[in-house]
């Protein structure tokens, strides 16, 4: 990218560049465009690396300037095992506390901690990072949004019902097209209904999920002691973490759905190619027993049924292993 008169005359040696937070660099794409396509001509051997934390910017420049040039790899939240590694958490402080490594040596200071994920993790990815970069005409509705998928994880909401709880809703398309940009963002995201027909999928009933379950304690008014103790509470955020785990790891080709025809439920389906991996989460004592998972396999056929949590997989174990793990 720097085609220096002193790098063209070495050509057989081979460069890494690096570039971290590109997308503070006013029109970067187009400036990457040119110097990338000079170095070619010039038979330079560089590797380049764009590095940025504003996804929906990143997205924007690769598409519009550098297409054909590039290989996009996506660094989500940080896992189970990289946030035990790096900082010593146990499992029951990565279900409350999540995946932000910067937010990690504020735990033993709970408010000093909600505080730092509001105000400096939350509120600059949707004023920067949405708001700036795509054009929301009513911000106001997106925040509330943001605020009631994190209340509301893991839980099966309809547009109609999030329409009576919002203030100046306007319609389903508008909240639909606000919970794509928020999943964008690494925030929150809406799962579709598996079902065999694509359509009904499209038209089904969202799920509600964060992709981050400290956006969900950070907000809930809950101590980490008091989450705990609340025994239903605390398996929904069991249980959203096991969805943003399953999200955040999944390769392109996975993808998540939630199941459910009343009385039975599955809490998340995962599809690849033909094959499909049915899960249900259980977060208290239990038999093991999920009669979701069998109704679900004599709707659709053979697939894997998994049991994650008492009576099943262990929950340390299956937050250790990607989403397409559970396909081998």
């Amino acid at each position: 990218m720097a085609s220096q008169s002193s790098l063209s005359e070495v050509p057989d040696t081979k460069f890494v560049l690096v570039l971290d937070e590109i997308q503070k660099i006013p029109n970067w794409s187009e400036t990457v465009k040119g110097l990338w396509d000079a170095d070619r001509a010039s038979n330079l051997h560089m590797h380049v690396v764009l590095l940025g934390s504003s996804p929906l910017l990143m997205q924007k420049g690769l598409t519009e300037s550098l297409a054909g040039r590039y290989e996009l790899i996506r660094l989500g939240h940080w896992s189970y095992t990289e946030m035990q590694e790096a900082f010593d958490f146990n499992l029951d402080e990565y279900i409350y506390f999540g995946g932000y490594p910067g937010a990690a040596s504020l735990i033993r200071d709970e408010p000093r901690w909600r505080d730092y994920v509001r105000a400096s993790l939350v509120e600059p990815n949707i004023e920067k990072d949405i708001l700036l970069m795509t054009r929301v005409d009513k911000p106001a509705l997106l925040k509330q949004l943001f605020r009631m998928g994190c209340e509301y994880s893991g839980q099966i909401l309809s547009y109609t019902k999030m329409l009576g709880q919002l203030q100046d809703a306007g319609n389903t398309v508008t909240l639909a097209h606000y919970l794509e940009l928020l999943s964008n963002a690494g925030l929150i995201t809406a799962l579709q209904k598996y079902a065999g027909q694509q359509h009904r999928r499209r038209a089904s009933v969202p799920k509600l999920n964060v992709l981050n379950t400290a956006l969900m304690s950070s907000g809930s008014g809950y101590s980490f002691a008091q989450a705990q103790a609340d025994r239903t509470w605390w398996g929904r955020l069991v249980e959203s973490a096991v969805g943003a785990h399953l999200h955040n790891s999944g390769q392109a080709e996975c993808r998540l759905y939630y199941w459910r025809e009343s009385p039975r439920e599955v809490d998340f389906v995962i599809e690849h190619g033909n094959r499909l991996v049915a899960i249900e989460v259980k977060s208290g004592p239990s038999s093991g027993h999920a009669p979701g998972l069998e109704a679900f396999a004599a709707a659709f056929g053979e697939c894997r049924k998994l049991v994650v949590g008492d009576g099943g997989i262990p929950l340390a174990e299956f937050l250790s292993y990607p989403a397409a793990h559970w396909f081998d």
